[in-house]
């Protein structure tokens, strides 16, 4: 596996880890600084997947915090560390867009780079088309968004998330050890070697009051959303974004909507690289070969005028 072959033989980097209150939420975030780099001045900020967390970046962070970036990746709300809403709250994906927006101007970056991964792809966009002069340089691994639904499934989905609310347990669901976890990765990620995600297993668990062992995200994530994705508006957003763009695939096991070329077609500056047999848990499956193209492309940067305030970013409440 290539993201992982010269992790022994290189110093790790030391990581700072803390929660910062955004938005009213204690979100748990991971920073990672090169010791002896020299540094470059652009913060990167990492976005992670569905049912994934920013912890798991850092095979692909440690790299590029050694080429001088401040890298950042924060466990989105209800993910990994983050706290979870409040009863009578739900995830709506704005709320994801607010919390990075509110996140950017607590760390104040004078330069801002960022990745997103699937699902933190499209609160990337999102992101980067409604603030468009705070990005310098944006990068979306698979995150172009899912596939669209016509209005005619509107009605079906509304009526399946009122039926999820309704029955909804937020009791986390036990898993009866680390072995077990490990062996569900496997078989939910078979391009990705064991080795690594035995590695990504206690990154993605927590363990409970009652000293039992669960995956760390809200089971309210695993609802049905109940509005649908709109492709139309996603367009929009896209063509906001004037920042150089990297599209990077991860061959055909990857997740690619159908309609996915017409949408890169919208950003102004977009290139393509494919990583052919990663597949779509590329920082797992390729961390090395892309965190490689990923400090290629940052590190070229410099060309697109931004409106980044520069200045001090608060410190988090609370570290580790």
């Amino acid at each position: 596996m290539a993201g992982a072959s010269s992790r022994g033989m290189t110093r790790a980097v030391p990581r700072s880890s803390g929660t910062w209150k955004v938005n009213g939420l204690d979100l748990y975030v991971h920073r990672f600084r090169g010791e002896h780099a020299r540094p470059t001045g652009l913060t990167l900020l990492l976005l992670h997947g569905f049912l994934d967390a920013g912890s798991t970046w850092d095979l692909v962070a440690e790299p590029l915090a050694r080429a001088g970036h401040d890298v950042v990746a924060p466990d989105l709300r209800g993910f990994g560390r983050s706290a979870r809403v409040p009863a009578g709250g739900y995830y709506h994906f704005p709320d994801y867009i607010a919390d990075v927006a509110a996140l950017v101007d607590a760390l104040a970056p004078e330069r801002l780079g960022v990745v997103g991964h699937s699902m933190g792809g499209a609160v990337a966009v999102y992101y980067a088309g409604a603030c468009p002069g705070r990005v310098e340089r944006l990068a979306l691994l698979e995150g172009m968004g899912p596939p669209g639904n016509g209005p005619d499934v509107a009605v079906a989905r509304m009526q399946a998330w009122l039926r999820q609310m309704k029955e909804l347990d937020r009791t986390p669901r036990r898993l009866s050890s680390m072995r077990d976890a490990i062996a569900r990765l496997v078989a939910n990620h078979p391009r990705v070697p064991r080795e690594v995600l035995a590695t990504r297993a206690p990154l993605l668990t927590r363990e409970e009051p009652d000293g039992t062992l669960a995956w760390a995200y809200d089971p309210m994530h695993r609802t049905t959303s109940p509005m649908m994705f709109q492709v139309e508006a996603f367009t929009a957003f896209l063509e906001q974004i004037t920042c150089p763009t990297l599209i990077v695939s991860g061959g055909p096991t990857g997740f690619h909507p159908p309609d996915e070329a017409e949408r890169v077609a919208r950003l102004a500056r977009a290139e393509h690289v494919e990583l052919p047999d990663a597949g779509h848990m590329m920082h797992w499956s390729a961390a090395e070969a892309l965190a490689e193209r990923l400090g290629e492309f940052f590190g070229a940067g410099g060309d697109a005028a931004t409106g980044g305030q520069a200045g001090t970013g608060r410190q988090p409440a609370t570290g580790s």
